[in-house]
């Protein structure tokens, strides 16, 4: 590439002695160079090459001007220049394939090539990797050229050949040079490369400038994106589809229009086409008119007017004050200011993606004025009833709304502009796991929304960090949003944006804060006064919190029981099910439920408990975290165990959150907390509450609030958070016991683990102001949760998961149910089977269960791409029992790990 980028020059063609090019005109040797097997003569090497810069300059030409921006500043080339430069950049990602190791790999390729005279010396076939081939071919330092000059180029050749999933060290870059390789081989290399540059003739010189790392990954995703959409043979089918090679671009341009098209990859535009004000704004993003905007979403919506740049927004409300919708209007506002090209909104959870998603079509449908393409991004993403729906009418021109099935295959997701999902799938962008750069270049000049950022350890809490950093550095717009953060944790996010202390303004609860190029403001708001909560204790036995379920029961209503684990939601269900019988509806509601039925739950919950459906009479929701965040559900009373007070007071907003007519007895919010007990310190191991929090956190939340009896929302919530995560001093009268228990026992674990997490995250994350060649030597590579086997690069601490597919064993084979027609475990499955199978899948983290499993051998079945990565789970009418591991999928329970030899002693 380097020879070819010395010899450009304005409006000339690399070289002049060619007056026509054609196929024909190649030498033999250079034509018969295959990069795709298959028919008779494959696909030609200088026709992939071609065929993928097509895609690159087709894709370039329909995205928003600000996302090849960075290029355009960077090569000190107008825009419209740097795209056709881009493009022929990408193009040469397998320009490796042109050695004897690569072409001896199909048998009929390899035929042609000697019959046009290519040796294959057995020394020249031992390099075989060509992406890292095309590295050590283009990136080979060149008398002609500065050293500043390679600075760029080498970068470039780094990030094109990176395209089948990892970047390659200096060490494998220097191991990929064929040696012993006879003299026509580079022969034919230079043809196609002098060809290639002939066809494409990108004018201008690009200034003579190294690429950031940030850079060279969106180079590299790219890349590997139009290459995906090049190989696939139905868009550009294998062969030399004209002989003028002229006219063989052009038609690639035109394949590459057209698959884009069925792909649903359409021209950027932007929603908000014509002024509006904040009122009709709230009005169309909600899909009716709002009763009135709360002052969070006006104050938020002049913090955003005049925005300069690309910013981040800082949201600290209560529960229930509107910062979904006030995310969509700041996606409006930045959008329209900064040519954004899509909106990405990360969760915590994969209940809390589904819920939104709902919200974000609604929004989306009311500013859909041509197509846009909406995915849900999380592993259970292809269950979801929305989902499937959008892709059945993906093809039908009077939808402006489409979920295209090309994007929903892995890791091609965060491509699509619009997407809701969980954090995790942004978050494995900022790790060495097989393409993260495709990750880091679909969410690339987007605006980015993280939900609920008070929700997730230190260890996840670093990557976000670092995960700020990345989306600063590519263009993207941020929106943190939040109840309220420990002033420590927030001072590290803004400090991610480049945001110093000494600019933060000093604003009360609950407030606003924007940074953007004019610098940073921030503004308080009035939130509206929640009912007052009523606080008590409750012992943390489970019949004490039926007890207490069952005597507010008596006045009618509805109540939640959020419990900190599945074992013990399960025992509370069972406990409160035989005292109760039919005289509730008793709903359970956590994440041990295959797939489908814990979409189903999830639906139930919403219907029985949100805004819209029919409210039952008496009715208990007995549900683990998953009913915590995002949910907009109410209930008229609660109990809660003790948790992480931040985590308790979001519990506590769903107390009450909806307008409605309580029944009498429920006319005050009351919450009940397991563990509160003023005398008593806590049982953290017993209920295996410890397993599941910190402990120290745990004990600080229950020295400063068990005095509370009243919660006023959201004046306290500000207060109480900081007080439990500062250092603010114990209370006077804390017994010594428990003083000592909490300065002195928990604190240093609690010291030491954080130490951990934090440095665990520094290590695993990928730092973008690194050199791009030295940013991945000390960052191992690894596969994403649950693909594959060996190193797992994680973006939560925990236990090592599996993913199962319960199967009933019967006569004949396997069945989904047991009323099914059976399936041989033996053979390969139909699609239809294969995703209905994917869409039971279960994850299980028991480390006991996770080892057993998975040295199991899988059967053929479950080899189809849809079940990658899963293991089945046989049951004998609905049990597992095998080596001393009992377990039981229940229909009312979800899956029952039953004691068995101790096997079940763990926590949550």
């Amino acid at each position: 590439m380097q020879a070819a980028v010395v010899a450009a020059r304005p409006g000339v063609a690399m070289d002049e002695s060619i007056p026509t090019l054609r196929f024909s005109q190649l030498p033999t040797a250079a034509r018969v160079l295959w990069a795709k097997s298959g028919e008779t003569t494959g696909h030609g090497l200088l026709a992939h090459l071609l065929d993928v810069a097509a895609v690159v300059e087709t894709m370039l030409e329909i995205e928003p001007k600000t996302s090849t921006g960075w290029a355009s500043t960077r090569f000190g080339l107008p825009v419209d220049v740097v795209t056709r430069w881009l493009a022929a950049i990408a193009g040469l990602h397998d320009f490796g394939k042109a050695i004897p190791g690569f072409q001896a790999k199909w048998p009929e390729g390899m035929q042609g090539d000697e019959d046009a005279g290519l040796a294959f010396p057995p020394i020249a076939c031992s390099v075989e990797a060509h992406s890292c081939a095309t590295a050590a071919l283009l990136g080979k330092p060149l008398t002609t050229v500065s050293a500043t000059e390679a600075g760029w180029v080498r970068h470039a050749v780094q990030a094109i050949s990176a395209h089948h999933g990892y970047h390659f060290l200096l060490d494998e870059v220097n191991m990929a040079v064929p040696r012993g390789e006879p003299r026509p081989w580079a022969d034919a290399r230079h043809a196609i490369l002098r060809t290639y540059w002939n066809v494409l003739s990108p004018i201008g010189i690009p200034t003579r400038d190294e690429l950031s790392l940030p850079e060279v990954n969106w180079l590299a995703g790219m890349t590997s994106a139009a290459d995906w959409i090049a190989s696939n043979p139905e868009w550009f089918p294998l062969g030399e589809r004209h002989d003028d090679l002229t006219a063989y671009y052009a038609d690639a341009r035109n394949r590459a229009a057209r698959a884009l098209e069925e792909i649903g990859w359409s021209k950027a535009f932007i929603l908000l086409d014509s002024p509006s004000d904040t009122d009709r704004l709230l009005a169309r993003i909600m899909g009716h008119a709002a009763s009135s905007v709360r002052p969070l979403q006006q104050v938020g919506d002049a913090l955003l007017h005049g925005v300069k740049g690309p910013a981040l927004l800082l949201v600290e409300a209560p529960m229930g004050e509107g910062k979904t919708e006030l995310a969509f209007l700041a996606y409006l506002r930045l959008q329209a200011a900064n040519s954004h090209r899509g909106l990405y909104l990360a969760l915590p959870t994969q209940a809390t993606g589904n819920a939104l998603f709902r919200r974000a079509l609604t929004f989306l449908r009311q500013f859909a004025s041509g197509p846009l393409d909406v995915q849900l991004v999380h592993g259970g993403a292809g269950m979801n009833e929305e989902i499937r729906h959008l892709r059945g009418i993906a093809n039908d021109p009077q939808e402006s709304l489409s979920a295209s099935a090309w994007f929903a295959q892995r890791k091609r997701p965060l491509l699509s502009p619009y997407g809701v999902g969980t954090i995790d799938q942004a978050l494995f962008a900022v790790l060495n796991v097989k393409h993260h750069f495709v990750r880091l270049w679909g969410l690339a000049n987007r605006v980015v929304v993280l939900d609920e950022v008070h929700a997730y350890d230190t260890y996840t809490n670093g990557l976000i960090v670092v995960l700020l950093r990345w989306l600063r550095a590519l263009g993207c717009s941020v929106v943190l949003m939040s109840a309220t953060l420990p002033q420590a944790r927030r001072n590290e996010l803004l400090r991610a944006w480049g945001v110093g202390e000494f600019e933060l303004p000093e604003l009360d609860y609950p407030r606003l804060l924007l940074a953007d190029n004019g610098g940073v403001r921030g503004e308080r708001f009035a939130a509206r006064p929640l009912a007052p909560v009523h606080l008590s204790s409750v012992a943390e036995g489970v019949e004490s919190l039926a007890d207490v379920a069952i005597e507010q029961l008596a006045g009618g209503g509805c109540g939640a029981l959020i419990v900190n684990t599945v074992d013990r939601a399960q025992r509370l269900y069972l406990h409160l099910r035989d005292r109760l019988g039919d005289a509730a509806d008793l709903q359970l509601f956590h994440a041990r439920f295959p797939a489908d039925e814990r979409a189903a739950c999830e639906r139930q919950v919403l219907a029985s408990f949100g805004t819209g459906g029919e409210r039952p009479a008496r009715a208990l929701l007995i549900a683990t975290q998953v009913a915590e965040q995002s949910l907009d559900i109410d209930f008229d009373f609660m109990l809660s165990d003790l948790a992480p007070v931040d985590l308790l007071l979001q519990r506590a907003g769903r107390l009450h959150r909806h307008e409605r007519c309580r029944p009498a007895r429920h006319r005050q919010a009351r919450l009940w907390v397991a563990g509160l007990n003023r005398e008593v310190l806590p049982e953290l191991k017993d209920t295996a509450w410890g397993y599941v929090y910190d402990a120290y956190i745990l004990l600080r939340t229950w020295a400063l609030l068990r005095d509370e009896a009243v919660l006023d929302l959201p004046g306290d919530i500000d207060r109480l958070v900081q007080a439990v995560y500062s250092d603010a001093p114990l209370p006077d009268d804390l017994e010594a016991a428990a003083r000592e228990r909490i300065e002195v026992g928990s604190y240093g674990e609690y010291l030491a683990k954080v130490k951990n997490e934090r440095l665990a995250a520094q290590h695993i994350a990928i730092d973008p102001t690194e050199e791009p060649q030295s940013a991945y030597l000390h960052r191992p590579r690894g596969n994403e949760e649950g693909e594959g086997t060996g190193l797992e690069n994680r973006t939560r601490l925990g236990r090592e998961s599996i993913t199962l597919i319960p199967l009933e064993v019967v006569d004949g084979g396997w069945c989904l149910r047991r009323d099914e027609e059976p399936f041989s475990p033996d053979q390969p499955l139909p699609d239809g089977l294969a995703r209905r199978l994917h869409d039971r899948q279960l994850k299980v983290s028991r480390t006991w269960l996770v080892k057993r499993l998975k040295c199991a051998v899988v059967p053929l079945a479950f080899q189809h791409p849809a079940l990658r990565n899963c293991y089945p789970l046989p049951l004998q009418q609905g049990r597992y029992a095998q080596d001393g591991v009992h377990l039981r999928l229940d229909d009312k329970l979800g899956l029952v790990y039953e004691p068995a030899d101790g096997a079940n002693k763990e926590g949550a």
